[in-house]
């Protein structure tokens, strides 16, 4: 049943900010928006392939290690910080604006970039206002160790030097 819950989620949720939104704002804009790209626009296909991947590989991790399903209302019962969450917190978020970033190249339109700045805006406010202080009411201590540990959207951070 978990499976079922994460295919119809992944169908209207991502689906609809990968696909149906900009298919919309495609068709609503003119030629004039578009970026001068020629063949290079099919350099697309490499990072929305690569987000598509990491969607599912998430989502897999979600149903199967956490017991739950990307969606917020049915979530992972456990924290999960295998596969690609030992590197980056956020790594379906990642893979939803790596989508929407090929969508950029291979439609080569500003209308698209500007629709991805405004998800990633928003993205950054949910994790931030909603669910990084959810998980941390939930998970406690583990959550905020694991925060410690790995970083929100780089896989690997600038350490500095101590100071004095």
């Amino acid at each position: 049943m978990v499976l079922i819950k994460t295919i119809l989620f992944t169908i209207f949720v991502p689906g609809t900010v990968t696909i149906l939104i900009p298919y919309w704002l495609l068709s609503s804009t003119s030629n004039s928006l578009s970026i001068r790209l020629g063949f290079f626009r099919y350099a697309g296909l490499l990072p929305i392939s690569i987000g598509v991947a990491i969607y599912l590989w998430c989502a897999w991790d979600f149903t199967y290690a956490g017991r739950g399903t990307p969606a917020p209302l049915d979530p992972p019962k456990e924290l999960v910080v295998r596969g690609l969450y030992r590197y980056v917190r956020n790594p379906m978020y990642i893979g939803i604006l790596l989508i929407l970033c090929g969508e950029v190249l291979l439609f080569a339109s500003w209308t698209l970039l500007k629709y991805t700045a405004v998800v990633f805006i928003l993205f950054l406010l949910f994790i931030v206002l909603y669910e990084e202080p959810t998980l941390r009411r939930k998970f406690g201590d583990s959550y905020r160790s694991y925060c410690l540990k790995v970083p929100r959207w780089l896989p690997f951070r600038v350490r500095r030097a101590p100071r004095g």
